[in-house]
């Protein structure tokens, strides 16, 4: 059975370095540059391939690390927002039975976004990866309509990732502790992926997917936590007054990947609140590295092979384009 994962992080050292270089660098580069992170997220060769081998993994589905080009100044997240999705696309024609891409986008200019997208798309990119908030302007604000639309008409799946929470959220809530401590609250500990939600809330409230029906937008995390709170978050589409509920948005416009989260209990609540055609496999590498064992045991919990097969490869295939 082949194996398609989805959200298969790598670096660029330019983009690093310009990273490190703004006033208040994003304290969560710190994340890729522990144990051998640094070196593996680089390799877009042979032995990021010999790691896919390893876990049974034919394809992957390459993203920048996060925070991507977001946090850059226009200009400068233009010009490396390019350079990324030449770097990508020329990694994905070297080994195009190996690997695909999502291309990275310039949100914090919101005029060059749309266009960006579809030279990405152009060249081979089969989705995108973006944040929900670049500085104080939201993912849903007016500005990215544009953007949205020409995702939509394109065809492009649009993966929204966690990032750190703004300076002030960190401030009233993420405080208090050592350092790592403290990033480890406002990452991958809690503060990601309430930010993730709340983005995605934010779309559906925002009428998003009313005005881009065929627009499909991918979780990480088993859906960071908002699969959980279906029946509350229902309520708030009601004051809003939606033509359709948070849950309907969510089984008909979200897809939803595990990123190396293999737990059988998060895959039974997912089946419950949606669909087996909506979810798709990761491995969030290099941050999460199951083995092709833990791997193999955790496909053993759907309850047949078609599910098994959905889940593996065939969603991803039909998502993003890939044929298999």
């Amino acid at each position: 059975m082949p194996l398609i994962a989805i959200e298969e992080h790598w670096s660029m050292p330019d983009l690093t370095a310009a990273l490190h270089a703004l006033p208040q660098p994003d304290e969560s580069l710190v994340l890729g540059e522990m144990g051998d992170n640094q070196e593996r997220l680089k390799d877009l060769e042979a032995g990021r391939m010999a790691a896919m081998d390893a876990q049974g993994i034919d394809l992957s589905i390459l993203a920048l690390i996060p925070p991507g080009t977001q946090s850059l100044p226009p200009k400068e997240a233009v010009t490396l927002s390019r350079s990324a999705n030449d770097v990508a696309a020329a990694a994905v024609a070297r080994h195009p039975a190996r690997f695909r891409s999502l291309s990275t986008l310039p949100m914090s200019s919101p005029k060059d976004v749309a266009s960006e997208l579809e030279r990405a798309a152009g060249m081979g990119h089969v989705g995108t990866m973006v944040y929900g908030r670049s500085g104080d302007l939201f993912l849903d604000d007016p500005a990215y309509d544009e953007f949205f639309g020409a995702a939509s008409e394109l065809g492009q799946p649009v993966f929204l990732h966690p990032q750190l929470p703004s300076a002030a959220v960190r401030d009233a809530s993420y405080r208090g502790f050592d350092p790592m401590t403290e990033l480890a609250l406002a990452a991958f500990g809690w503060g990601w992926h309430m930010e993730t939600a709340t983005a995605a809330l934010r779309l559906i409230l925002r009428g998003t997917f009313d005005r881009h029906p065929d627009l499909q937008v991918v979780l990480g995390h088993w859906g960071e936590m908002l699969l959980f709170w279906l029946d509350r978050a229902d309520s708030i589409s009601r004051i809003a007054g939606l033509p359709r509920s948070v849950s309907d948005c969510i089984r008909s416009n979200f897809y939803i990947t595990n990123s190396g989260m293999l737990n059988p209990a998060l895959l039974q609540h997912a089946l419950s609140v949606t669909s087996v055609d909506r979810l798709i496999f990761s491995t969030d590498y290099p941050f999460q590295g199951p083995t092709n064992e833990e791997i193999r045991s955790f496909m053993g919990h759907f309850s047949s092979e078609a599910e098994r097969q959905q889940f593996a490869f065939r969603n991803a295939a039909s998502l993003f384009g890939i044929d298999v």
